[in-house]
């Protein structure tokens, strides 16, 4: 008989086991530097275990840090579970197929998103990932920094459509909250036809989808927040034990803040733009007005 744990998707045991054994370290009283040393390990493979961001975990890893931290017999058998799955079963984005197209912050992002229950995205710039239609997603590539080939691009197309399944999964879909500026819906990506498309594929997906909610942060606001860059917040389902989480990302780098105090910031960041965007109502009508001028 399979249970749970095996057959949850290796991103969630990842993250699951990468939470509970920092819990079980601080529980103990340790640092990582006492951690790293004991078992001469460098800090940031304790520290990649401890986020989630390796691809596998090896059971003796995981058996090593159990017996320091004085886990007791069935603690030890659920997480050696988990890391049993990290080693037999693959996220579909972790295949051959995708890897040449797949930086190791954006394996780490896929990760969260495949296991949040609600995501709350603040963009500036582009559609967000979640909404864009192929040709968008083809404009975008062709212009970036990245060089990426005819068939690179294909496998980019295939990894952001394939993420768009969180919407519409039959089991708890991703409750979707994004604040786009004004900018976004203006900005001609690609053709005037790739746009219309573009624009009128968000507000069909808002009109028919329940989780899906997308402001709109109009020129006449002025100064807000959404001026410092793009940036996701991620809430997972109470019951894996997991704190919520920021994704940001820049032309070099992207990366997580993980700190309780930099979560509440970001949370109340987006709150406030929020209250400064326009309501999902009229955004709905300024995103239609917009794909008929273009």
């Amino acid at each position: 008989m399979t249970t749970d744990r095996e057959s949850a998707s290796p991103a969630l045991c990842r993250l699951q086991l990468g939470s509970e054994l920092r819990q079980l370290r601080l529980a103990a009283g340790l640092k990582g530097a006492q951690v790293v040393k004991k078992l001469l390990w460098s800090p940031s493979k304790l520290t990649r275990l401890e986020t989630g961001e390796n691809t596998t975990v090896e059971p003796t890893d995981v058996m090593a840090l159990c017996e320091i931290y004085g886990a007791d017999p069935e603690r030890r058998t659920v997480l050696l579970s988990y890391a049993k799955v990290t080693k037999t079963n693959r996220d579909w984005w972790l295949t051959a197929e995708y890897r040449s197209v797949l930086k190791p912050g954006l394996k780490a992002f896929l990760d969260l998103e495949a296991t949040a229950e609600k995501a709350l995205w603040c963009e500036t710039a582009f559609v967000p990932g979640l909404l864009q239609t192929e040709p968008y997603i083809r404009a975008i590539h062709k212009r970036s920094d990245m060089e990426f080939t005819d068939e690179e691009i294909s496998r980019v197309v295939t990894i952001r459509m394939t993420r768009q399944r969180l919407l519409v999964r039959e089991e708890a879909p991703l409750r979707y909250i994004a604040v786009i500026d004004e900018a976004v819906l203006r900005r001609a990506v690609g053709t005037r036809e790739v746009m219309r498309e573009q624009l009128t594929h968000i507000a069909e997906t808002v009109e028919s989808r329940p989780n899906v909610r997308v402001q709109v942060m109009p020129f006449h606001a002025g100064a807000t927040l959404s001026m410092n860059g793009t940036f996701g917040i991620f809430h997972f389902p109470e019951r894996l034990g997991l704190k919520s989480l920021v994704y940001m990302e820049n032309l070099a780098d992207r990366w997580v803040k993980r700190d309780e105090a930099d979560v509440k910031r970001f949370d109340n960041a987006i709150a406030e733009l929020q209250a400064q965007a326009i309501g999902p109502d009229e955004s709905l009508r300024m995103i239609k007005e917009a794909s008929k001028e273009h």
